[in-house]
């Protein structure tokens, strides 16, 4: 990301070096990872971010810093295991989907959608165009993942961290990989079934996700069905839950407990639209999760499409092509039609 960075302002490694006061060795090892950002001093952090906007680095690049220093902790932690389980990154914050796609990057080599335009096209030598782990280090991370996943099920794992890991264990594509995850996504059958509001709720939600991942949709619809729609509270958690996940809620969490406002307060309903208009076409395994989102946040919130026209305009078109084609459940057509109608009625 730093190197992104210094190539989105533009400047080499040497008038990069010279401009933050550093040797060219101190940049280049921050660049290859040798020497992690997460291990500077808090200040000297904060001036490098600082630095990097007055030299006209692109502010998309310099904000997603953060959250690939979260990602290469999560990789740390899942290569070299601590033995304390409540230590372990996952067990001590809820992370976002910028953290998320920065995992991904590292394990898949899909680059971040926030990044499309500033990945630089192949060139000659031996620089890297991902912070892709290799083989034998993406293994080793699945293979720590899965059995951190399978401690932490016992009570004092911690619910956050086994389904997080969970989660993140369903990146791995492999045959014998992919078994082993749907398996152990289809041994928390007993947390999908519950309905409405539960303490598992945030499992269940992570559960049928990772399923869907897997390319089995049906278990999310389930979830919609009976754990979602009709209940208060889990349509608030699901909102809350979005905001989060997609940037709207600024503070960090430690715990899933936010879900459960019911006032809808701590995040803007204009922001969220906007994520979830932007990453629709993105996942298409969890379509009916965003119709569903999408079909609840303008129920809250019905001023919404006369506040955001641009954003109103472009949900419009994505909901027709989406309800022009398949692969969606019966209520999700039944909710995208009465967006689609919102939208049309409220422009």
């Amino acid at each position: 990301m730093l190197r992104l960075a210094r190539e989105s302002i533009p400047r080499t490694q040497t008038t990069m070096a010279e401009a933050l006061d550093v040797d060219l060795g101190t940049l280049q090892g921050w660049e290859s990872g040798r020497r992690p950002l997460a291990n500077m001093k808090a200040g000297a952090l904060l001036s490098l971010r600082r630095r990097l906007g007055l030299l006209g680095a692109d502010p998309r690049v310099v904000g997603l810093l953060d959250p690939a220093m979260d990602a290469d902790q999560i990789i740390g932690a899942a290569l070299d295991a601590p033995e304390e389980l409540d230590l372990h990154p996952l067990a001590s914050w809820v992370h976002t989907r910028d953290t998320a796609h920065m995992l991904a990057w590292a394990l898949t080599g899909l680059a971040p959608p926030a990044l499309a335009s500033r990945v630089p096209a192949p060139r000659r030598g031996p620089s890297a165009l991902a912070p892709q782990l290799g083989i034998g280090e993406r293994a080793q991370f699945f293979e720590n993942l899965r059995d951190t996943a399978e401690a932490a099920r016992s009570p004092a794992g911690g619910a956050l961290l086994h389904r997080q890991a969970l989660y993140l264990a369903s990146y791995d594509r492999g045959p014998a990989a992919a078994s082993w995850t749907a398996q152990a996504l289809h041994a928390r059958r007993g947390v999908l079934a519950r309905r409405g509001w539960s303490e598992h709720w945030a499992e269940a939600r992570s559960t049928a996700t990772a399923l869907a991942r897997l390319g089995d949709p049906q278990p999310l619809r389930d979830f919609i069905e009976r754990s979602l729609a009709d209940d208060d509270t889990a349509e608030a958690a699901n909102l809350n839950y979005w905001a989060y996940w997609l940037g709207g809620v600024r503070l960090p969490q430690s715990d899933d407990r936010f879900m459960r406002d019911r006032e809808l307060t701590a995040w803007d309903p204009v922001t969220l639209l906007r994520g979830l208009v932007r990453g629709f076409h993105y996942a298409p395994g969890y379509v009916d999760l965003y119709a569903h989102t999408l079909w609840a946040l303008l129920i809250a919130h019905p001023w919404l499409p006369a506040a955001a026209k641009g954003l109103a305009g472009e949900l419009e078109a994505r909901t027709e092509r989406v309800l022009d084609g398949n692969g969606i459940s019966e209520r999700s057509r039944r909710e995208l039609n009465v967006v689609h109608y919102v939208l049309r009625d409220r422009i």
